[in-house]
């Protein structure tokens, strides 16, 4: 059964392969979505790099807004990245080479998050953006590297001890959200590989667990406390 759920996993990452496509798969693929996009829409521009690429499902969206999209990963999982590394060690890249940076779901991975900020001010241009996303909730996942969770206070000390100004800052959804991202994968990952059920589960899925948890989310916790992540955009000062 894991096995399965695993490798059906791998299947939903190729064949949604956008986070527009991906939205629906779980509340917590919903969120992320919409409240990332307008900070991609507000702040990325010219020169881009996108740390820690993964798939690339964002790149469709940060297309539209800057001059010119590359990508840095410790792995290429897809073709056409175009640095292969350590974000604690960007070596390859000059300093204030990018306009703006991308950064999602990266720094919980990463053994010292200060280190990386300082690399990604480094390569920023003077008033460059760098923007980042981080979770305050989450299950153990791609161990054993996953060392971090994130309080939006600790997002802003690692941020404005390295030389950053925080332009916006916002919380994604909560607790509710959190497990029913655990339910949503499950559920769409085992059938995923059956034609025609699996995309009844996915639309069931989307009413019944993505959506009522997001609704749950907002009416319950308003004051944040169990926020799944945050969304930050940051400037070199």
């Amino acid at each position: 059964m894991k096995t399965l759920i695993a490798k059906n996993r791998g299947r939903i990452n190729i064949d949604l392969d956008t986070a527009d496509k991906r939205q629906h798969f779980s509340p917590a693929a919903y969120a992320d979505y919409h409240i990332t996009k307008p900070f991609i829409e507000k702040y990325a521009r010219g020169k881009l790099l996108d740390i820690g690429c993964g798939h690339m499902p964002f790149k469709g969206l940060i297309s539209k807004y800057v001059e010119q999209y590359d990508t840095f990963d410790l792995e290429e999982r897809v073709n056409g990245v175009t640095y292969l590394g350590d974000v604690q060690n960007m070596h390859m890249i000059v300093s204030e080479a990018y306009d703006s940076v991308v950064c999602f779901e990266v720094l919980e991975h990463i053994p010292d998050p200060f280190r990386a900020a300082r690399e990604i001010h480094r390569i920023l241009k003077q008033n460059g953006v760098a923007i980042i996303t981080v979770p305050h909730l989450s299950r153990l996942h791609e161990q054993p590297h996953d060392y971090y969770r994130y309080t939006q206070y600790g997002l802003r000390t690692i941020l404005e001890n390295n030389g950053f100004e925080i332009l916006e800052l916002k919380k994604r959804a909560g607790l509710f959200s959190f497990f029913g991202h655990q339910w949503s994968t499950f559920w769409v990952c085992l059938f995923w590989g059956i034609p025609v059920l699996k995309q009844i589960v996915f639309v069931l899925n989307k009413w019944l667990c993505v959506k009522l948890c997001l609704w749950l989310d907002n009416a319950v916790d308003k004051d944040g406390l169990f926020a799944l992540g945050y969304t930050v955009a940051a400037k070199k000062k």
